[in-house]
């Protein structure tokens, strides 16, 4: 059934977007929404204007064909009934029950392990464990790029702890957040869902070696441990009434909202965590209870299948126009590739077509002056995601936001208006897609909402494709061979050999 509506997708006449706009006076009430997050005490809102894109009335029924024909409602019912998702490690997926929305058991399991978090978190910011003044986060993968994003976008105005969020384990990254902490003030979070994680682990030995090193006489005693496997964290030397333990169905990428989350709670404060939920939460309903193309994601997946299956772009850009979301990029890097990089479908057979493009991105104005000559007059046709807040961060002479929405809104129009010359190396082809996500401001409530967006439309994605979006093989054979070497005795090819020897590791 879906080939044959991928055939007819295929077949259908592609106009431009001025041929859209000039055909459609209520093109932008059809394809431009304000979702309203709050209500009267906790306002916020976001615009997602898909307007821009080449969806038109044809493609748009078509895809709602491709959403029935691939069982999307079947496989979102079961996204938020706890049931099995990803077949090939035998899970559910429930990072929203962790919002409150998902199977029942599921949810009341969450909300017990929030309430031991907001008891700890609001505990040591009331004292209970000395001066805390630094928290040094380690985590690889999600474990460390949720919380780096979100305490970047929501933490600036006076953190209640400073937090350093390492996953590197290049002992740079680490020395560099000793330089910024006093080992007598500081604690250490360390965020593994197996406490097995060798990036992490190592990190974390070291963290303690420092603070025994100066002078902390129990180090334990200043740890705290975030992880699915509460034993090991106990074997390993963290008290159990430190431990913070979330479920094993909340995939790496996706527990920004569980226990994860505690360095963003200790930076901001437990009641904006709650409300980072709560907006998260809202989006959850929304994409929960909506059908077609008035349902968000499903409409940005609408467009993402469109840009890579029927015209064959490799590569989605998303440009941040606002400096709190400059780490957005990089996490939405890990949560569409690892969760869509695949080679085949849910049922094991080869995929039939192209699965997720290569994400990749900037900050405006910045990248302006960098990429956008390619985006503008190259040959790739790269779709692009602005995202921007109409509130400034910032309390400087308002001239620096208005340029700064002004040039992000200008990139937009001159991607689809392009512009003639008769010196070929001055004209502009134009009829080049974007979108934009325009926040009222940039709040607890809006982050979350637009975080659990982009987990929605990966996951919208994922169905129409056919695949499972919660494994992440792809990331298993370099760690194995790593270890291998670290091992020794093992034999590679010429070229790994040499580099080996140069480096003094063989």
């Amino acid at each position: 059934m879906s080939e044959t509506v991928w055939n007819k997708l295929k077949g259908l006449p592609k106009p431009t977007l001025a041929e859209l706009f000039d055909a459609d006076p209520a093109r932008l009430d059809l394809l431009a929404t304000r979702l309203e997050l709050g209500d009267e005490t906790s306002p916020g809102a976001i615009r997602f204007d898909w307007s821009k894109t080449h969806l038109d009335a044809a493609h748009i029924a078509a895809f709602e064909e491709l959403a029935e024909a691939t069982d999307f409602a079947g496989r979102r019912a079961a996204l938020f009934a706890g049931e099995i998702v990803n077949p090939t490690e035998g899970r559910a997926a429930e990072h929203t029950a962790q919002r409150g929305v998902g199977n029942e058991e599921s949810v009341a399991t969450a909300f017990e392990n929030h309430a031991r978090m907001a008891a700890i978190v609001e505990a040591i910011h009331r004292g209970a464990m000395g001066e805390v003044k630094h928290l040094i986060h380690v985590g690889i993968g999600g474990s460390a790029l949720g919380p780096a994003l979100a305490i970047d976008a929501l933490a600036r105005d006076g953190a209640m702890v400073e937090v350093h969020v390492v996953s590197n384990i290049d002992g740079c990254a680490l020395e560099a957040a000793f330089a910024r902490c006093d080992p007598a003030t500081t604690m250490l979070a360390v965020a593994s869902k197996t406490f097995t994680t060798i990036e992490t682990m190592t990190n974390a030995e070291s963290v303690l070696s420092w603070m025994r090193e100066n002078g902390v006489e129990d180090p334990y005693g200043r740890v705290v441990a975030l992880t699915a496997a509460p034993d090991k964290a106990v074997e390993w030397g963290v008290d159990e009434t430190r431990i913070l333990p979330f479920s094993e169905s909340v995939g790496g990428r996706y527990s920004l909202w569980s226990s994860i989350g505690f360095p963003v709670a200790m930076a901001l404060g437990w009641p904006d965590f709650a409300e980072l939920l709560d907006g998260a939460a809202a989006m959850d309903i929304h994409f929960r209870d909506t059908d077609g193309l008035a349902n968000l994601p499903l409409r940005a997946a609408f467009a993402d299948q469109y840009y890579t299956r029927l015209r064959g772009c490799q590569t989605r850009a998303v440009f941040a126009y606002d400096e709190r979301l400059a780490l957005l990029p990089d996490y939405l890097q890990q949560l569409e590739m690892e969760s869509n990089g695949k080679s085949v479908k849910y049922d094991g057979s080869p995929v039939d077509g192209p699965t997720a493009p290569i994400t990749w991105g900037g900050v405006g104005t910045d990248a302006q002056h960098a990429v956008f000559q390619l985006l503008h007059q190259g040959t790739n046709l790269v779709p692009v995601d602005f995202i921007a807040a109409i509130a400034p961060g910032d309390d400087l002479n308002p001239a620096h936001h208005r340029i700064l929405l002004s040039n992000c809104f200008a990139q937009g129009a001159a991607l689809m208006a392009g512009k003639a010359s008769e010196d070929p190396a001055r004209a502009y082809a134009g009829d080049r897609p974007s979108a934009t996500i325009l926040l009222d401001e940039v709040s607890p409530a809006t982050f979350g909402a637009l975080v659990a967006f982009h987990e929605h439309r990966t996951f919208a994605n994922a169905v129409l494709m056919g695949i499972n979006p919660f494994d992440q093989f792809g990331v298993e054979l370099g760690k194995e061979i790593a270890k291998q070497i670290e091992k020794g005795g093992t034999a590679f090819d010429p070229s790994t050999e040499a580099l080996l020897q140069l480096s003094g590791i063989a």
